[in-house]
């Protein structure tokens, strides 16, 4: 080799060096591919419905978003995963919208899960997920879509949840959630859809959620929950779909102030009281499917 080819050579190592992370012209950064990687071999991705060719730029692996060489966006959505999320997934610090609905994920949800402070849709519903929600989901300010229904989820509903202040859809149906619903649900002022069918949640309704303006549908089946429904639920002006039967409250007294007109489904099981709504018979094996599950022709 003559020196100006060497010089050449070092100064190309050189500048290898100072770049530190070295991309393709249409790739991401090596740290966010090597999370990519450890969700490919954590669950089986050599079984996916759609696996990636690992030989080809990441930018061309299916369902994978990329912005400014950054990774911003996973849909995996039922792809035929199997196994548990790794830790590192919380490394994706650009990532906005992550949707591994449908699935076959077990373990529980990686406590660094909450470091990803962009997020802004997370849907892991129809899975085989356990254990708790961690009580730092609050750290992901601009969540606005949270959907777990018809999981493993065990332990309480977060008081974390309330500090997610543009969060729109909670769903957490059909799992195995337990103690009371927090107060601090009434602090979600954006919030449209939540569900909390099929639980075992008890207590009674917080009064806070009175101040939910924008809720519009509200399922609270199937759980243990009691006492008198509060009479702030007659702020809840554009809620058109209400689903609480099959619990133990003592007292309807709440919903008397409510206006009768504004409902598209209302169920309630007490037979004592005829509220007069104008009432749609789900079939109760399919109420939380119905109200919640992913259209998939439109799953992103």
């Amino acid at each position: 080799m003559n020196l100006r080819a060497m010089r050449r050579s070092i100064l190309l190592i050189a500048l290898f060096i100072c770049i530190g992370e070295p991309v393709l012209a249409d790739d991401v950064v090596s740290n966010e591919r090597a999370v990519l990687m450890d969700i490919y071999e954590s669950t089986n991705g050599a079984e996916w419905t759609h696996p990636w060719n690992l030989s080809e730029p990441v930018s061309t692996w299916k369902g994978v978003e990329i912005r400014d060489q950054h990774v911003v966006g996973i849909n995996l959505f039922a792809n035929n995963l199997n196994g548990s999320l790794p830790e590192t997934i919380g490394e994706l610090k650009h990532l906005e919208h992550l949707n591994l609905a449908f699935n076959s994920i077990t373990g529980v949800l990686p406590k660094d899960i909450v470091r990803l402070e962009k997020l802004r849709v997370l849907k892991l519903e129809m899975n085989r997920i356990k254990g708790a929600i961690p009580d730092e989901i609050g750290n992901l300010k601009n969540l606005e879509e949270f959907s777990m229904f018809n999981n493993f989820l065990s332990g309480p509903i977060p008081e974390g949840f309330g500090e997610l202040k543009k969060l729109k859809v909670l769903n957490l149906s059909s799992n195995n959630l337990k103690g009371i619903i927090p107060n601090s649900i009434g602090n979600l002022s954006q919030l449209e859809i939540l569900g909390l069918f099929e639980n075992s949640l008890e207590g009674g309704i917080p009064q806070e959620m009175g101040r939910l303006a924008k809720l519009k549908e509200l399922v609270l089946a199937n759980n243990h929950l009691g006492g008198e429904i509060p009479e702030e639920f007659g702020q809840l002006a554009s809620l058109k779909i209400l689903q609480i039967q099959n619990n133990r409250f003592n007292s309807f007294k709440g919903l008397q102030s409510m206006d009768k007109n504004q409902f598209l489904v209302f169920d309630t099981d007490e037979s004592k009281y005829n509220p007069n709504f104008k009432t749609i018979d789900f079939d109760k094996t399919r109420m939380a499917d119905t109200k919640f599950e992913d259209d998939i022709d439109n799953n992103e």
